[in-house]
């Protein structure tokens, strides 16, 4: 195989990675699921962690994991979701699916729910020639929600402080 082949098929699957596969649930199946297992954060963060906590207190008091097989540390009883600390400090947590926003959105829902429930959202496109996607940046003050999407449905949920959600947008990281 030649290297230029090889290329373009890891472009394919990149590309087919990247836009999700399978039937995304609807807004209906996603509000029918049971109170326990869908988690609320608001834009201090969730019901036992709060933007600027540091990793000594959320340690401390159990909730800060390092102990798991993971990318990174994880949150107790938040298996989804994943912490971005800055100097010490929880700056973003990278939402998981189980977990929507105080307005309902999910991974899942389309894009026209997230400009209806947040109509202040900003439009952010990738960069031509990226395989990232494209987001909405929802900000109250120095906190906002990142939604990344595919033009379709949000791909992936980004809560905390505005400035670092707008700068992992424009830099392209994720929490590994």
């Amino acid at each position: 195989m030649k290297l230029r082949q090889f290329t373009f098929i890891s472009m394919l699957l990149t590309a087919a990675w990247v836009s999700g596969s399978g039937v995304q649930p609807s807004p209906s199946e996603l509000d029918d699921r049971p109170v326990g297992v869908v988690q609320v954060v608001d834009l201090n963060g969730l019901s036992d962690i709060e933007f600027g906590d540091t990793e000594d207190e959320l340690t401390r008091r159990g909730i800060l994991r390092s102990d798991v097989d993971a990318c990174g540390p994880s949150l107790a009883g938040h298996d989804t979701t994943s912490p971005i600390f800055v100097d010490d400090r929880l700056v973003l947590l990278w939402l998981g699916e189980a977990t929507r926003t105080p307005q309902g959105i999910t991974a899942g829902m389309p894009v026209e729910e997230v400009r209806a429930r947040y109509p202040s959202a900003r439009k952010l496109d990738a960069p031509q020639g990226t395989y990232r996607l494209d987001g909405l940046l929802a900000r109250r003050g120095d906190r906002a929600y990142l939604f990344l999407h595919d033009g379709r449905a949000v791909k992936k949920i980004i809560a905390g402080y505005a400035d670092w959600a707008q700068r992992l947008f424009h830099e392209g990281h994720s929490p590994c």
